[in-house]
Order: structure tokens, then C-alpha cells, then sequence
């Protein structure tokens, strides 16, 4: 790096306190250079300005992402360039990309349903379009039903559930993964009920699920309600049947052929 130019006034030992004053880290850092290069090249001030503005702003918006998907919890190797769409014939991959470019379905608070077998990818393909939204500005939250389902009893207990779901609202895509695993048995879910109506042609939400709409009376408390949870869930939805084999079973069987090839003499 350039030592920082000598502008024969107290301008230059002001600047660096400014730009801490006014939290604008990278114009401090690079205000020096850019000075140098701009008496060196003759560029007009609105050039010099203009360029020290750019930097910052363009690393602020790096900084924000990289806010964003820490606070998403997704998975960070399940992204759409890694996933196999070739496995999963059912899935349109133009509609895919289609949809993580938020073609308005965000910002009308439509839903994306992922159904299908264990293995076959519906984890990893929901969090690349998570990813995917967050490049392009939108907050995501990815969350275990069954760990959301608990963390809502508790607000519910404490008298705070209004609040935690305030919390939620400030996310504009909600993954549910594995839905199927929430129970009735396991855990009151009528709380689950209360966050997709809360949230219904308000925010959306995306959710894996193993189990079909059929066999969901055994997540919700009863029938009306898993009706009606349903109904609020498919109303503005996009469904993507993912029913062929699994990967990870696929995966699976070169190695177990190979162990069990009789050695060679």
C-alpha cells in the first residue's frame, strides 16, 4: 500500500477521525491511495468522491450479505450450483432458477412446498434457493420444525408468543425443514398452526416434508386444523414432487458392491 499523500494541511490527519465518526471503515482505509491516484491521474473531485463512495457502499452490501446468511442458519454447502438436478427428474431446473430469482412470489408472500422421500435432496435443494434470496437482498431463516416448534411452546408458556412470532416476521422467506418430524405425540403443534396463519399472503414459507398432505393429521392436534393449515400453506404455493430414489441411498450402493465382490486369487 501507498504511504498517504502530504496535503500541506490538517485535512489529512482530520480525515481517518471523520471517517471513523461517520462509520465508513473502507473509505478510511482507502481514501489515501485514491487521493494519490486522483492528483497523480488529474481526476475531477466528483471522480474521487464518487469512487471512494463506491467502495464503500459496495463493501457495506458484501458486509450485509455475509450478516444475512450467518443469521439464516442455512447449510453452507447446499447450494443450487451443487445440487444434482439430473437425480431429481420431477424438478424443472429452469423453474428452480426461475424461482430463486424471486420472480415476485417473495414479495407476494407465496409459499414453496418440497415433498419426497428421505435422501432425495429436498434439504439441499430449499436452502439453495435460500442462498440464492439472500444474494439478492431478501432475509431467510432455515429452522428445524420440531426446534421452531419447541421454541414457540416455550414463548407460549412465557406469555411472549406474539413477540416471537414479531421475531419471525422480520424474515422474508421461513424454511420449515422436515415437517414430517413434528408430532403430535412428541409436542403441542397447534403453535405451528398460529405461525403459518400469522404469516399467511403476509411472508412466506418453504417447507421439506417427507409425509404427503394425507398424513399430516398426525403433526397437527386435529383434523380441522390440519385442514386448514393446508389450505393457508397450498393457497398461493408452488409444490415440487420430488418422489424418486433416494441420493444418498444411490450413493450408497458402489460401496456396497465393492465390499462385497468376492478378492481377487
Amino acid at each position: 500500500m501507498n504511504a498517504p499523500i502530504a496535503l500541506g494541511s490538517a485535512d489529512a490527519a482530520r480525515l481517518p477521525l471523520m471517517l471513523t465518526e461517520l462509520r465508513m471503515p473502507t473509505a478510511k482505509r482507502l481514501w489515501a491511495d485514491l487521493a494519490e491516484q486522483s492528483n497523480r491521474e488529474g481526476w475531477p473531485a466528483e471522480r474521487f468522491l464518487g469512487a471512494l463512495l463506491e467502495h464503500e457502499i459496495a463493501e457495506r452490501e458484501t458486509r450485509r450479505l455475509q450478516r444475512n446468511r450467518v443469521d439464516s442458519q442455512l447449510p453452507n454447502a447446499k447450494t443450487l450450483d451443487l445440487f444434482e438436478f439430473d437425480a431429481v427428474p420431477t424438478v424443472s431446473k429452469a423453474h428452480v432458477m426461475a424461482l430463486a430469482e424471486a420472480d415476485s412470489w417473495i414479495a407476494q408472500g407465496h409459499n414453496l412446498l418440497a415433498f419426497g422421500p428421505p435422501g432425495v435432496g429436498k434439504t439441499h435443494l430449499i436452502a439453495g434457493i435460500g442462498h440464492a434470496l439472500i444474494d439478492r437482498g431478501y432475509k431467510v431463516l432455515f429452522v428445524r420444525t420440531s426446534e421452531l416448534v419447541q421454541r414457540l411452546q416455550a414463548a407460549r408458556r412465557d406469555l411472549r408468543l406474539p413477540q416471537e412470532l414479531a421475531k419471525l416476521d422480520r424474515y422474508d422467506l421461513l424454511v420449515l425443514d422436515d415437517l414430517s418430524y413434528a408430532r403430535r405425540d412428541q409436542a403441542e403443534t397447534s403453535v405451528l398452526f398460529e405461525l403459518i396463519a400469522e404469516r399467511y399472503e403476509r411472508r412466506s414459507i418453504a417447507i421439506t416434508a417427507n409425509a404427503p398432505f394425507s398424513e399430516w393429521d398426525q403433526v397437527f392436534p386435529d383434523r380441522a386444523m390440519t385442514v386448514a393449515a393446508v389450505d393457508r400453506l397450498v393457497h398461493h404455493a408452488t409444490i415440487l414432487e420430488m418422489n424418486v430414489d433416494s441420493y444418498r441411498r444411490r450413493a450408497a450402493m458402489p460401496a456396497r458392491r465393492h465390499r462385497s465382490e468376492p478378492k481377487q486369487p
